[in-house]
């Protein structure tokens, strides 16, 4: 059981190592070459990097990715299998954190939390305590968390996998998108 959880780590913490040559977007942020994305465009599942833990105002400690922007739970999700049902055009604007060949050990995370969920179209997705983890399109920034709150559905992550608590304002209806399924 011990050594499947550490390849079971390893490899999720190789998978997101990739993440800190890709923003996410298509676009390459660092000297390595951007990762593949899904349609190759805005809103595509992302693929590799590391996690990181960082204070975001009135938040308190969230999960990020390495390039600091916020990861997100959906509470229409299940953690117990880990399911996700955020597919078609709620993951164009929710994209996926999708695992790769490994993922090295966060600093604030509990490496035993982390883990992932065979997606509809085979792909894994990365969790944490279970939860699927996706970014929020509309984030473009390190510290951004536009998507905390939208739909009642969206949080940003915790670094045990649970919700942030909010003292942020409740999104306006056009910062959702209309994506709270």
């Amino acid at each position: 059981m011990t050594r499947t959880r550490i390849a079971l780590v390893s490899a999720t913490a190789a998978a997101l190592a990739l993440l800190t040559a890709c923003d996410g977007y298509g676009s390459s942020s660092g000297d390595a070459p951007a990762s593949p994305t899904a349609d190759g465009g805005q809103g595509a599942a992302t693929t590799g990097g590391s996690l990181a833990v960082a204070e975001v105002g009135g938040l308190g400690e969230v999960v990020t990715a390495s390039d600091g922007r916020t990861l997100y739970r959906f509470d229409k999700d299940t953690a117990n299998p880990p399911v996700s049902h955020c597919h078609g055009d709620c993951a164009a604007q929710w994209p996926p954190l999708l695992a790769g060949e490994s993922m090295p050990p966060a600093a604030g995370i509990d490496p035993a939390l982390l883990g992932t969920a065979t997606r509809e179209d085979g792909a894994e997705q990365v969790t944490l305590n279970g939860w699927p983890l996706y970014r929020y399109a509309k984030d473009s920034a390190a510290g951004d968390v536009k998507g905390h709150g939208v739909g009642g559905t969206w949080f940003a992550a915790t670094p045990e996998g649970k919700k942030a608590a909010s003292v942020l304002p409740k999104p306006s209806p056009g910062d959702g998108g209309g994506y709270g399924y």
